[in-house]
């Protein structure tokens, strides 16, 4: 399988993360997958969005749980872009989609949508809840899942393995090739985050991954050929 460039939040470097702007960019760019965040609104909807509350990447304050979509939708969500919900994502992109459940609770409605309109082909689901990707795997027969972890990765190809997942997903700043190794013999993807220089490219393909996840178009560009 060739290298993977996955773009993070869309392409947060260059433009709003978790907007459609941001979607639509990292498709234009290339990238061979997105990746953005779910939470569920106060109402049920899907929502995109990577902080359990609003405070950082709105003009707004308080938890998105606490909110209806309406309200979510008055809210500017960096130049002048408004929040999404999943399902517009996959109309305006048709990229391959990693949809991160943030929010337990979101996995059931995720599950949903994905059955409904027979997506295990395109949309793979990450977390960094095991609960999480159990559930949607009870839910979704053949979807695919991956678990993602930051500083706790001594037990993560076992907890990978434990709910049936097909792919680790990794911070670089703690990522040894030790894991790696374990990771590809039991036969598991990895995919390292985040990468937006060239010094983290060439520590992702020095570690021998499958992928990365970036914020920046042009690794894209050079991805190809980093050797």
């Amino acid at each position: 399988m060739s290298f993977l460039t996955i773009g993070h939040r869309g392409v947060m470097g260059v433009a709003p993360e978790n907007t459609l702007r941001s979607f639509v960019r990292a498709e234009q760019a290339g990238m061979d997958a997105i990746e953005l965040d779910l939470h569920l609104s106060k109402d049920g909807a899907l929502v995109v969005m990577h902080d359990a509350d609003v405070d950082r990447t709105t003009d707004g304050t308080g938890p998105i749980s606490g909110k209806t979509l309406a309200e979510l939708r008055r809210l500017d969500a960096g130049d002048g872009e408004r929040i999404p919900v999943f399902e517009e994502v996959l109309a305006a992109v048709r990229a391959p989609i990693q949809a991160e459940i943030k929010d337990v609770a979101a996995a059931r409605a995720l599950a949903e949508v994905i059955g409904a309109r027979d997506l295990t082909g395109r949309v793979e689901v990450l977390s960094f809840h095991d609960e999480a990707l159990a559930e949607i795997r009870e839910l979704v027969p053949g979807v695919r899942t991956a678990l993602v972890a930051d500083h706790r990765q001594s037990d993560v190809v076992d907890r990978a393995l434990a709910v049936g997942a097909s792919a680790l997903v990794l911070n670089i700043r703690h990522l040894t090739q030790a894991t790696v190794e374990r990771a590809h013999a039991a036969g598991l993807r990895v995919i390292g985050w985040v990468v937006n220089t060239q010094d983290d490219l060439r520590l992702v393909r020095a570690l021998g991954l499958d992928g990365a996840t970036t914020d920046r178009p042009e690794i894209r560009r050079t991805g190809r050929f980093t050797a």
